[in-house]
């Protein structure tokens, strides 16, 4: 049983394609498998590619999670791009793959010129489920929509599209450690070029991944996260561009998380970033913003 598409973001969208991919295979007794792909296809097809709300390593998480037992990572190139959707059906879908029906979404193509639509895949034998668009608030479900909603910072309205909040998924890596000599040490992700939500200070929940196989969730904390330039502690000049960070301070825990990898969802937005006179200042308005995280996640 096979689902072919981005997934950004794994969206409600793709979360019911791939519960009917996950249901169909039981019934077949085969392997819930997704075919995706390791870039956006827009940046063969139009030169430019969307910030992804995922990276494909969230991805490939969020899949396991839906109870998806295989994925296939393809490389979207010319090559690719030019492969007739009979020849992409019969070589990859069938012959390595022994794909024996297919749950596409409802605006899902394949191969050239999209010409590899679900009356065109059942003419060749092939059974096609289609699953229909979901829509929330009137609005049909899309990747693109949610990237709007968190780039404006509704994390309610992206939130609702997701069917979960807004997360970001990145490595611990070291940092300057001014929060530890403030006393609120914090974890600084890279987060691979996922998109996140504009510059604040947010109440959120972070998830630290186990580093075997299982990728399980091995702990969740309460977390207070600064999006930002840092201005306060910074040395430039007033008005210049700072190099954006996310940091991280989880509540209550002591330990050692470099190189560790951390789920960060974004539950409330407490404050916008500001420039502060001094550290101590920095400091006091930490506290404050820590009760308020508590408060928030109550």
């Amino acid at each position: 049983m096979v689902s072919l598409g981005v997934f950004d973001g794994v969206h409600l969208g793709h979360a019911a394609i791939l519960a009917a991919n996950v249901a169909r295979a039981r019934e077949l007794g085969s392997r819930s498998t997704v075919v995706t792909f390791r870039g956006h296809p827009k940046e063969v097809l139009l030169g430019r590619a969307p910030r992804t709300l995922t990276t494909l390593e969230h991805r490939l998480e969020l899949f396991r999670r839906s109870g998806v037992e295989h994925t296939l990572v393809l490389s979207f190139d010319d090559k690719l791009r030019s492969t007739p959707a009979t020849d992409f059906v019969t070589d990859l879908l069938m012959e390595q793959l022994g794909a024996r029906a297919l749950v596409l979404g409802f605006d899902s193509k394949i191969g050239r010129n999209q010409e590899g639509t679900p009356e065109l895949l059942r003419q060749m034998g092939f059974p096609v489920e289609v699953v229909e668009k979901v829509v929330v608030a009137q609005r049909a479900v899309s990747s693109t929509a949610i990237r709007e909603a968190v780039g404006l910072g509704d994390l309610d309205g992206a939130g609702a599209m997701l069917g979960r909040p807004v997360s970001v998924l990145g490595t611990v890596v070291h940092g300057s450690a001014l929060g530890r000599t403030l006393g609120f040490p914090t974890a600084n992700l890279d987060l691979h070029h996922e998109l996140h939500p504009p510059a604040g200070v947010y109440a959120g929940r972070a998830h630290l991944l186990a580093s075997d196989a299982t990728h399980d969730v091995e702990e969740t904390h309460l977390a207070v996260c600064n999006v930002g330039t840092r201005p306060t502690v910074q040395d430039r000049e007033p008005g210049a561009l700072g190099e954006l960070s996310v940091e991280v301070h989880l509540l209550d825990y002591e330990g050692d998380i470099y190189g560790r990898r951390l789920e960060l969802e974004f539950t409330r937005h407490l404050r916008s970033e500001r420039r502060f006179d001094g550290l101590d200042a920095l400091k006091a308005q930490i506290r404050l913003d820590v009760d308020a995280a508590r408060a928030a996640l109550a």
